[in-house]
Protein backbone atom coordinates (compact mmCIF):
# COMPACT_ATOMS: atom_id res chain seq x y z
CA UNK A 1 0.00 0.00 0.00
CA UNK A 2 3.17 2.35 0.06
CA UNK A 3 3.90 5.12 -1.84
CA UNK A 4 6.58 6.95 -3.07
CA UNK A 5 6.13 10.62 -2.94
CA UNK A 6 5.69 11.74 -5.93
CA UNK A 7 7.08 15.24 -7.84
CA UNK A 8 4.18 17.67 -7.58
CA UNK A 9 3.60 16.54 -3.82
CA UNK A 10 7.58 16.84 -2.75
CA UNK A 11 7.96 20.43 -4.56
CA UNK A 12 4.40 21.18 -3.05
CA UNK A 13 5.82 20.12 0.47
CA UNK A 14 9.54 22.09 0.38
CA UNK A 15 7.21 24.99 -0.48
CA UNK A 16 4.76 24.30 2.45
CA UNK A 17 7.84 23.18 4.79
CA UNK A 18 9.59 26.64 4.05
CA UNK A 19 6.45 28.87 5.15
CA UNK A 20 5.75 26.70 8.03
CA UNK A 21 9.24 27.00 8.96
CA UNK A 22 8.47 30.77 9.01
CA UNK A 23 5.52 30.98 10.79
CA UNK A 24 7.36 28.94 13.78
CA UNK A 25 9.85 31.26 13.66
CA UNK A 26 7.45 33.71 14.89
CA UNK A 27 6.21 32.01 17.44
CA UNK A 28 6.87 33.03 20.90
CA UNK A 29 8.33 29.69 21.97
CA UNK A 30 10.83 30.67 19.20
CA UNK A 31 11.32 33.98 20.58
CA UNK A 32 12.47 33.38 23.71
CA UNK A 33 14.60 30.54 22.30
CA UNK A 34 16.42 33.19 20.42
CA UNK A 35 16.50 35.56 23.40
CA UNK A 36 17.80 32.56 25.81
CA UNK A 37 20.71 32.06 23.16
CA UNK A 38 22.06 35.22 22.99
CA UNK A 39 22.16 35.63 26.61
CA UNK A 40 23.87 32.44 27.26
CA UNK A 41 26.39 33.61 24.42
CA UNK A 42 26.59 36.96 26.69
CA UNK A 43 27.16 35.18 29.56
CA UNK A 44 30.04 33.34 28.19
CA UNK A 45 31.70 36.18 26.55
CA UNK A 46 31.68 37.94 30.30
CA UNK A 47 33.18 34.83 31.70
CA UNK A 48 35.90 34.69 29.28
CA UNK A 49 36.89 38.47 29.74
CA UNK A 50 37.17 38.14 33.41
CA UNK A 51 39.16 34.51 33.11
CA UNK A 52 41.10 37.13 30.84
CA UNK A 53 41.43 39.97 32.89
CA UNK A 54 42.74 37.89 35.74
CA UNK A 55 45.57 35.90 33.90
CA UNK A 56 46.55 39.49 33.61
CA UNK A 57 45.77 41.22 36.89
CA UNK A 58 48.28 41.81 39.79
CA UNK A 59 48.21 39.18 42.87
CA UNK A 60 45.97 42.46 44.94
CA UNK A 61 43.43 41.88 42.16
CA UNK A 62 43.42 38.50 41.03
CA UNK A 63 40.85 37.47 43.80
CA UNK A 64 38.85 40.07 42.95
CA UNK A 65 38.80 39.18 39.06
CA UNK A 66 38.10 35.54 39.76
CA UNK A 67 35.18 36.27 41.88
CA UNK A 68 33.70 37.78 38.50
CA UNK A 69 34.80 34.89 36.45
CA UNK A 70 33.01 32.54 38.62
CA UNK A 71 30.52 34.75 38.96
CA UNK A 72 30.08 35.31 34.99
CA UNK A 73 30.16 31.06 34.72
CA UNK A 74 27.00 30.32 36.77
CA UNK A 75 25.87 33.10 34.83
CA UNK A 76 26.39 31.24 31.99
CA UNK A 77 24.99 28.06 33.26
CA UNK A 78 21.72 29.71 34.65
CA UNK A 79 21.37 31.34 31.05
CA UNK A 80 22.09 28.07 29.52
CA UNK A 81 19.71 26.29 31.47
CA UNK A 82 17.34 28.80 30.40
CA UNK A 83 18.14 28.07 26.66
CA UNK A 84 17.38 24.67 27.33
CA UNK A 85 13.99 25.06 28.76
CA UNK A 86 13.20 27.09 26.26
CA UNK A 87 14.31 24.64 23.46
CA UNK A 88 12.25 22.22 25.45
CA UNK A 89 9.06 24.73 25.70
CA UNK A 90 9.11 24.95 21.84
CA UNK A 91 9.31 21.32 21.19
CA UNK A 92 5.94 20.51 23.40
CA UNK A 93 3.83 23.58 22.17
CA UNK A 94 4.33 21.98 18.72
CA UNK A 95 3.38 18.56 19.94
CA UNK A 96 0.54 20.27 22.25
CA UNK A 97 -0.69 22.05 19.11
CA UNK A 98 -0.53 19.44 16.03
CA UNK A 99 -4.32 19.63 15.22
CA UNK A 100 -4.71 23.58 16.01
CA UNK A 101 -1.98 24.03 13.85
CA UNK A 102 -4.05 22.71 11.15
CA UNK A 103 -7.37 24.02 11.52
CA UNK A 104 -6.68 27.85 10.12
CA UNK A 105 -5.04 26.66 7.43
CA UNK A 106 -7.86 26.03 3.99
CA UNK A 107 -6.30 21.93 3.25
CA UNK A 108 -7.23 22.52 -0.08
CA UNK A 109 -4.83 22.40 -3.00
CA UNK A 110 -5.18 24.39 -5.94
CA UNK A 111 -3.29 22.78 -8.55
CA UNK A 112 -2.93 25.60 -11.06
CA UNK A 113 -0.79 26.87 -8.38
CA UNK A 114 1.51 24.24 -8.90
CA UNK A 115 2.46 25.79 -12.94
CA UNK A 116 5.65 25.97 -12.95
CA UNK A 117 7.93 28.26 -15.21
CA UNK A 118 11.33 28.46 -16.43
CA UNK A 119 13.52 30.47 -14.80
CA UNK A 120 16.66 30.83 -16.30
CA UNK A 121 19.91 32.43 -14.87
CA UNK A 122 22.01 34.81 -16.89
CA UNK A 123 24.91 33.90 -19.66
CA UNK A 124 28.07 33.29 -16.88
CA UNK A 125 30.21 34.33 -19.30
CA UNK A 126 29.23 37.53 -20.71
CA UNK A 127 33.15 38.20 -21.21
CA UNK A 128 33.36 35.91 -23.38
CA UNK A 129 30.84 37.75 -25.74
CA UNK A 130 33.25 41.01 -25.60
CA UNK A 131 35.86 40.61 -28.99
CA UNK A 132 39.41 41.13 -27.71
CA UNK A 133 40.43 44.33 -29.44
CA UNK A 134 44.23 45.09 -30.70
CA UNK A 135 45.99 46.80 -28.49
CA UNK A 136 47.05 50.18 -29.77
CA UNK A 137 50.67 50.59 -30.52
CA UNK A 138 51.14 53.76 -32.38
CA UNK A 139 53.96 55.36 -34.19
CA UNK A 140 56.12 57.33 -32.45
CA UNK A 141 55.89 61.30 -32.97
CA UNK A 142 58.41 62.17 -36.00
CA UNK A 143 60.85 64.64 -35.31
CA UNK A 144 60.63 68.51 -36.57
CA UNK A 145 63.22 70.53 -38.38
CA UNK A 146 64.75 73.09 -36.39
CA UNK A 147 66.35 75.52 -38.35
CA UNK A 148 67.72 79.01 -36.61
CA UNK A 149 66.32 82.30 -36.95
CA UNK A 150 67.86 84.21 -39.76
CA UNK A 151 70.21 87.07 -38.32
CA UNK A 152 68.95 91.09 -39.30
CA UNK A 153 70.17 93.82 -38.61
CA UNK A 154 73.80 94.68 -37.53
CA UNK A 155 73.72 90.76 -36.21
CA UNK A 156 73.80 90.00 -40.05
CA UNK A 157 76.67 91.56 -40.75
CA UNK A 158 78.85 90.17 -37.79
CA UNK A 159 77.50 86.97 -38.60
CA UNK A 160 80.25 85.57 -40.54
CA UNK A 161 78.90 82.28 -41.67
CA UNK A 162 77.49 81.11 -38.08
CA UNK A 163 73.68 81.07 -39.31
CA UNK A 164 74.50 79.19 -42.30
CA UNK A 165 77.33 76.76 -40.44
CA UNK A 166 73.84 76.51 -37.75
CA UNK A 167 71.18 75.45 -40.19
CA UNK A 168 73.33 72.86 -42.08
CA UNK A 169 73.77 71.01 -38.56
CA UNK A 170 70.26 71.68 -37.96
CA UNK A 171 69.68 69.86 -41.25
CA UNK A 172 71.96 67.30 -40.39
CA UNK A 173 70.65 66.65 -36.93
CA UNK A 174 67.11 66.25 -38.69
CA UNK A 175 68.53 63.63 -41.15
CA UNK A 176 69.57 61.14 -38.51
CA UNK A 177 66.79 61.92 -35.77
CA UNK A 178 64.51 61.33 -39.01
CA UNK A 179 66.44 58.15 -39.65
CA UNK A 180 65.87 56.89 -36.30
CA UNK A 181 62.39 57.88 -36.02
CA UNK A 182 61.59 55.82 -39.51
CA UNK A 183 63.49 53.13 -38.15
CA UNK A 184 61.02 53.23 -35.23
CA UNK A 185 58.23 53.25 -36.91
CA UNK A 186 59.17 50.20 -39.03
CA UNK A 187 59.66 48.14 -35.42
CA UNK A 188 56.13 50.02 -34.38
CA UNK A 189 54.71 47.89 -37.61
CA UNK A 190 56.18 45.27 -36.67
CA UNK A 191 54.48 45.13 -33.07
CA UNK A 192 51.09 46.46 -34.52
CA UNK A 193 51.17 43.02 -37.07
CA UNK A 194 52.98 40.98 -33.58
CA UNK A 195 49.62 42.31 -31.82
CA UNK A 196 47.01 41.89 -34.62
CA UNK A 197 48.12 37.88 -34.58
CA UNK A 198 48.06 37.87 -30.99
CA UNK A 199 44.55 39.43 -31.00
CA UNK A 200 43.62 37.26 -33.78
CA UNK A 201 44.57 34.61 -32.07
CA UNK A 202 43.04 35.17 -28.94
CA UNK A 203 39.50 35.93 -30.68
CA UNK A 204 39.61 32.69 -32.72
CA UNK A 205 40.35 31.04 -28.88
CA UNK A 206 37.73 33.21 -27.04
CA UNK A 207 34.87 31.95 -30.33
CA UNK A 208 35.30 28.70 -29.71
CA UNK A 209 35.00 28.71 -25.54
CA UNK A 210 32.19 30.99 -26.89
CA UNK A 211 30.40 28.49 -28.69
CA UNK A 212 31.15 25.54 -26.44
CA UNK A 213 29.66 27.75 -23.52
CA UNK A 214 26.72 28.84 -25.24
CA UNK A 215 26.14 25.20 -26.39
CA UNK A 216 26.27 24.62 -22.77
CA UNK A 217 23.86 26.93 -21.67
CA UNK A 218 21.28 26.36 -23.95
CA UNK A 219 21.37 23.01 -23.33
CA UNK A 220 20.64 23.67 -19.76
CA UNK A 221 18.11 26.07 -21.02
CA UNK A 222 16.37 23.46 -23.39
CA UNK A 223 16.69 20.96 -20.19
CA UNK A 224 14.94 23.52 -17.56
CA UNK A 225 11.98 24.40 -20.58
CA UNK A 226 11.62 20.62 -21.01
CA UNK A 227 11.13 19.88 -17.00
CA UNK A 228 8.99 22.36 -16.95
CA UNK A 229 6.80 21.91 -19.61
CA UNK A 230 6.62 17.87 -18.62
CA UNK A 231 5.69 18.74 -15.52
CA UNK A 232 2.69 21.56 -16.89
CA UNK A 233 1.94 18.45 -19.24
CA UNK A 234 2.01 15.91 -16.23
CA UNK A 235 -0.40 18.70 -13.87
CA UNK A 236 -2.48 19.28 -16.97
CA UNK A 237 -3.18 15.33 -17.00
CA UNK A 238 -3.53 15.01 -13.43
CA UNK A 239 -6.03 18.09 -13.36
CA UNK A 240 -8.32 16.24 -16.61
CA UNK A 241 -8.10 12.90 -14.86
CA UNK A 242 -9.10 14.22 -11.31
CA UNK A 243 -12.08 15.78 -12.97
CA UNK A 244 -13.26 12.70 -14.30
CA UNK A 245 -12.60 11.22 -11.19
CA UNK A 246 -10.13 8.36 -11.69
CA UNK A 247 -8.62 6.71 -9.08
CA UNK A 248 -4.80 7.42 -9.91
CA UNK A 249 -5.56 10.92 -9.91
CA UNK A 250 -7.45 10.91 -6.90
CA UNK A 251 -4.90 9.10 -4.87
CA UNK A 252 -2.02 11.65 -6.60
CA UNK A 253 -4.17 14.47 -5.47
CA UNK A 254 -4.43 13.43 -1.97
CA UNK A 255 -0.12 12.87 -2.30
CA UNK A 256 -0.13 16.40 -2.99
CA UNK A 257 -2.69 17.19 0.21
CA UNK A 258 -0.82 14.74 2.27
CA UNK A 259 2.22 16.59 1.45
CA UNK A 260 0.94 19.82 2.46
CA UNK A 261 1.08 18.65 5.84
CA UNK A 262 3.89 20.27 7.14
CA UNK A 263 5.13 18.80 10.76
CA UNK A 264 7.87 20.26 13.13
CA UNK A 265 11.50 19.12 11.82
CA UNK A 266 11.60 17.04 15.54
CA UNK A 267 8.34 15.04 14.70
CA UNK A 268 8.14 13.52 11.21
CA UNK A 269 5.20 12.02 9.84
CA UNK A 270 4.40 9.48 6.93
CA UNK A 271 1.61 8.34 5.05
CA UNK A 272 0.05 5.15 3.06
CA UNK A 273 -2.63 4.79 1.28
CA UNK A 274 -4.84 3.16 -1.41
CA UNK A 275 -8.03 4.84 -2.45
CA UNK A 276 -11.12 2.13 -3.40
CA UNK A 277 -13.24 3.98 -5.79
CA UNK A 278 -16.09 1.42 -5.85
CA UNK A 279 -16.61 2.10 -2.08
CA UNK A 280 -15.09 5.64 -2.26
CA UNK A 281 -13.03 4.81 0.69
CA UNK A 282 -9.38 5.91 1.72
CA UNK A 283 -7.56 3.31 3.59
CA UNK A 284 -5.08 5.37 5.08
CA UNK A 285 -2.05 4.55 7.13
CA UNK A 286 -0.36 7.23 9.44
CA UNK A 287 2.99 6.55 10.36
CA UNK A 288 4.20 8.40 13.87
CA UNK A 289 7.73 8.89 15.62
CA UNK A 290 8.68 5.78 18.19
CA UNK A 291 7.80 7.22 21.44
CA UNK A 292 10.94 7.19 22.52
CA UNK A 293 11.57 9.83 20.02
CA UNK A 294 9.82 12.06 22.42
CA UNK A 295 11.37 14.16 24.92
CA UNK A 296 10.62 12.78 28.37
CA UNK A 297 12.27 15.39 30.03
CA UNK A 298 10.19 17.72 32.41
CA UNK A 299 12.94 20.65 32.93
CA UNK A 300 16.88 21.44 33.28
CA UNK A 301 18.54 22.94 35.91
CA UNK A 302 21.77 24.16 37.25
CA UNK A 303 23.22 22.38 40.66
CA UNK A 304 25.71 25.08 41.89
CA UNK A 305 27.41 22.71 44.02
CA UNK A 306 28.25 20.28 41.05
CA UNK A 307 28.77 22.89 38.74
CA UNK A 308 26.59 20.61 36.48
CA UNK A 309 23.17 20.99 34.52
CA UNK A 310 20.72 18.24 35.40
CA UNK A 311 17.43 17.33 34.27
CA UNK A 312 13.83 16.01 35.75
CA UNK A 313 12.37 13.54 34.17
CA UNK A 314 8.41 14.14 33.39
CA UNK A 315 6.41 11.68 35.54
CA UNK A 316 5.50 7.88 33.69
CA UNK A 317 1.97 9.58 33.76
CA UNK A 318 3.07 12.72 31.86
CA UNK A 319 5.02 11.06 29.04
CA UNK A 320 1.93 8.73 28.65
CA UNK A 321 -0.78 11.49 28.35
CA UNK A 322 1.62 13.55 26.03
CA UNK A 323 2.35 10.72 23.29
CA UNK A 324 -1.52 9.39 24.22
CA UNK A 325 -2.49 13.39 22.83
CA UNK A 326 -0.05 13.54 20.23
CA UNK A 327 -1.29 10.13 18.41
CA UNK A 328 -5.09 11.24 18.77
CA UNK A 329 -4.36 14.66 17.61
CA UNK A 330 -3.06 13.19 14.70
CA UNK A 331 -5.43 10.73 14.27
CA UNK A 332 -8.13 13.37 13.79
CA UNK A 333 -6.42 16.37 12.28
CA UNK A 334 -4.78 13.19 9.19
CA UNK A 335 -9.33 13.09 8.75
CA UNK A 336 -9.81 16.48 8.67
CA UNK A 337 -7.50 17.72 6.34
CA UNK A 338 -8.11 15.04 3.32
CA UNK A 339 -11.58 15.69 3.55
CA UNK A 340 -11.13 19.53 3.72
CA UNK A 341 -9.19 19.04 0.46
CA UNK A 342 -11.59 17.14 -1.28
CA UNK A 343 -14.20 19.64 -2.02
CA UNK A 344 -15.46 17.64 -4.55
CA UNK A 345 -16.57 14.45 -2.08
CA UNK A 346 -14.78 11.78 -4.40
CA UNK A 347 -13.47 10.38 -0.67
CA UNK A 348 -16.77 9.52 0.64
CA UNK A 349 -15.04 7.47 3.69
CA UNK A 350 -11.42 7.12 5.59
CA UNK A 351 -10.18 4.33 7.16
CA UNK A 352 -7.64 5.29 9.57
CA UNK A 353 -4.58 3.15 10.97
CA UNK A 354 -1.83 5.52 13.03
CA UNK A 355 0.83 3.62 14.54
CA UNK A 356 4.80 3.55 14.67
CA UNK A 357 6.99 1.57 12.47
CA UNK A 358 9.15 -0.19 15.50
CA UNK A 359 10.86 -3.26 17.16
CA UNK A 360 8.37 -5.23 18.64
CA UNK A 361 8.70 -6.10 21.92
CA UNK A 362 7.22 -9.62 22.00
CA UNK A 363 9.36 -10.53 18.59
CA UNK A 364 12.29 -8.27 18.02
CA UNK A 365 11.18 -7.99 14.54
CA UNK A 366 10.30 -4.36 13.02
CA UNK A 367 6.70 -3.89 12.67
CA UNK A 368 3.85 -1.12 12.37
CA UNK A 369 2.19 -0.67 16.28
CA UNK A 370 -0.97 0.80 15.79
CA UNK A 371 -2.12 2.89 18.41
CA UNK A 372 -5.01 3.92 16.84
CA UNK A 373 -8.11 2.34 14.23
CA UNK A 374 -11.01 4.37 13.66
CA UNK A 375 -13.66 4.55 10.69
CA UNK A 376 -14.45 8.14 9.84
CA UNK A 377 -17.69 8.95 6.97
CA UNK A 378 -16.83 12.50 5.11
CA UNK A 379 -20.75 13.91 5.64
CA UNK A 380 -20.35 13.09 9.17
CA UNK A 381 -16.82 14.23 10.46
CA UNK A 382 -17.53 17.44 8.64
CA UNK A 383 -20.05 18.69 11.17
CA UNK A 384 -17.35 18.27 13.99
CA UNK A 385 -16.55 21.82 15.35
CA UNK A 386 -12.64 20.62 15.70
CA UNK A 387 -11.59 23.71 17.35
CA UNK A 388 -13.38 22.82 20.00
CA UNK A 389 -13.31 19.09 20.62
CA UNK A 390 -11.42 16.80 22.72
CA UNK A 391 -9.37 14.69 20.10
CA UNK A 392 -9.81 11.42 22.46
CA UNK A 393 -13.51 11.77 22.91
CA UNK A 394 -14.07 12.69 19.35
CA UNK A 395 -11.90 9.01 18.40
CA UNK A 396 -14.32 7.42 20.83
CA UNK A 397 -17.54 9.12 19.35
CA UNK A 398 -16.20 7.57 16.39
CA UNK A 399 -15.85 4.13 17.42
CA UNK A 400 -12.21 4.59 17.19
CA UNK A 401 -9.80 1.25 18.76
CA UNK A 402 -7.62 3.16 20.85
CA UNK A 403 -4.09 1.84 22.80
CA UNK A 404 -4.11 1.29 25.91
CA UNK A 405 -0.64 2.79 26.41
CA UNK A 406 1.04 3.68 23.58
CA UNK A 407 4.35 4.59 25.49
CA UNK A 408 4.78 0.89 26.03
CA UNK A 409 3.70 0.18 22.23
CA UNK A 410 1.07 -1.37 23.31
CA UNK A 411 -1.06 -1.90 19.88
CA UNK A 412 -4.89 -0.81 19.57
CA UNK A 413 -7.24 -3.92 18.77
CA UNK A 414 -8.35 -3.16 15.53
CA UNK A 415 -10.93 -6.22 14.94
CA UNK A 416 -13.00 -3.62 17.05
CA UNK A 417 -12.93 -0.58 14.40
CA UNK A 418 -16.28 0.08 13.46
CA UNK A 419 -16.85 0.26 9.75
CA UNK A 420 -16.50 3.52 7.69
CA UNK A 421 -18.63 2.12 4.76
Amino acid sequence: MGRKRGFLAEVNRIAKASAADARRRESEAHRKQVAAQREVEQARNREERALAQAKKAAESERKRLEKEAKAAHIAAQERRVEELNAQLEAVYDDLENLLEATLDVDDFVDLESLRSSAEHPSFPYPELEQAVPVPDHPDPPSPKLQLPEKPIGVGKLLDLGRHARATKRAREVYAEAKKSWEQECRKAEAERQRLTQETTAANRDREKKLKLALEEYLEERSQRDQEVAEKNAHLDKLIANLGYAIPEAIEEYIDIVLSNSVYPDHFSVDYEFEFSPDLGELALTVLIPDPQTIPSIKAYKYVKAKDEIASTNLSLKAARDRYTSVCHQVAIRSLHEVFEADRRGLVRSISLTLGTNTIHPATGLKTLIPFVGVGAERDTFLQFDLSSVVPSATLEHLGAALSKDPTKLLAADLSGIRSSG
